[in-house]
C-alpha cells in the first residue's frame, strides 16, 4: 500500500506522522524501524499515529526509532496540534489528546492572522519515580533525581552539560539495572542568564536534539531544587521551551513545524 505521511520536527526532534484515523497497520513497531532509518528510510526519531478516541478528540500513539512504544512525547503532541490544525481536522483552538499516559490538553496560541504559533500542553502533574541517589557509569558517579511525566527520566544536574560526553554516559545508564525499564537521561545545567540548559539521550532513540517531556521533568527536577520554574526556559540542541511548574503541575509551551509531506510504498 502507499502510505501518506507528513514529516514534522518540535525543536528538531523530527517524527514520521501519520493519520491512522482509518489505517489498520498491523506492524508499526517494525514500520518505525523501517521508515525511522536516516539511510534508508525517510529518517527521523521515530513515527507517530494519529488515532480516533473515544474518550478525546484524537489519539496518539508513538513509536520509537528502534520501534518501542513510547508512552507520552511532548514534542509530537505539538506536531500533533498542527497536523490538526493545518490539515483541517478539527477546527477547535483547544484540543484533547489521547495517550498511553492520559489524556493531554493541547491550546494553539495563534497569531491575529490565524497562524498557528505555538502550543501550549498541559502535561499533567510530574511524580517522582524511585531511582538511585547516584549511578555509576563511564568511571564516575552521577547524582540524579528519577521524575516520571509519563514516561521515566533521570535528570542529571552537572556543572557544565555541554561537557557531558552524552552518548557515552547516557547509552550507560539507560540500561543500568537499576532501570529495568530503560530510561531517559537528561544533563543539565543552570546558565548565568538563569536559563537551564539541557541535554538528553532519550530510550530507544540516543541523541536527540529536544525532548519535550525531557524538558519537564528537567524544570520539576530543578524546581525542586528551589529553581524559578515559572516559567523556566529550558535550552536544547535544537531550540528552547517555557516550562512552568507550580507545585507538581507542568506546562509545556514551543513550536512545531512541517517539513515535507510525502508518500511511500509499504
Amino acid at each position: 500500500m502507499l502510505l501518506n505521511f507528513t514529516k514534522m520536527h518540535g525543536l528538531g526532534n523530527d517524527y514520521i506522522y501519520v493519520d491512522a484515523r482509518d489505517l489498520n497497520l498491523p506492524d508499526p513497531a517494525g514500520l518505525s524501524v523501517r521508515l525511522s532509518d536516516r539511510h534508508f528510510g525517510i529518517g527521523s526519531d521515530g513515527l507517530v499515529l494519529i488515532g480516533r478516541s473515544n474518550v478525546a478528540d484524537f489519539s496518539m500513539r508513538m513509536f520509537n526509532a528502534d520501534g518501542s512504544e513510547g508512552r507520552m512525547c511532548g514534542n509530537a503532541s505539538r506536531c500533533i496540534a498542527r497536523f490538526v490544525h493545518d490539515n483541517g481536522l478539527c477546527s477547535k483552538n483547544v484540543i484533547t489528546l489521547e495517550t498511553l499516559s492520559g489524556i493531554k490538553t493541547l491550546s494553539l496560541n495563534l497569531s491575529d492572522s490565524g497562524e498557528l504559533e505555538t502550543v501550549s500542553v498541559d502535561m499533567g502533574e510530574y511524580e517522582l519515580i524511585q531511582a538511585p541517589a547516584s549511578v555509576s557509569a563511564c568511571g564516575r558517579q552521577w547524582s540524579g533525581i528519577g521524575v516520571s511525566m509519563g514516561n521515566p527520566h533521570y535528570v542529571i544536574f552537572v556543572d557544565d552539560a555541554e561537557a557531558v560526553d552524552v552518548a557515552a554516559v547516557g547509552s550507560v545508564i539507560e540500561r543500568l539495572p537499576e532501570f529495568p525499564q530503560g530510561t531517559n537521561v537528561e544533563f543539565a545545567s543552570v546558565r548565568p542568564d538563569g536559563a537551564i540548559r539541557m541535554r538528553v539521550w532519550e530510550r530507544g532513540s540516543g541523541i536527540t536534539l529536544a525532548c519535550g517531556t525531557g524538558a519537564c521533568a528537567t524544570a520539576s527536577a530543578a524546581s525542586l531544587r528551589g529553581l524559578p520554574v515559572d516559567p523556566a526556559t529550558i535550552v536544547m540542541d535544537g531550540g528552547s521551551l517555557e516550562i512552568s511548574v507550580s507545585g507538581r503541575q507542568v506546562t509545556m509551551i514551543g513550536p512545531a513545524t512541517t517539513v515535507f509531506t510525502g508518500s511511500i510504498e509499504i
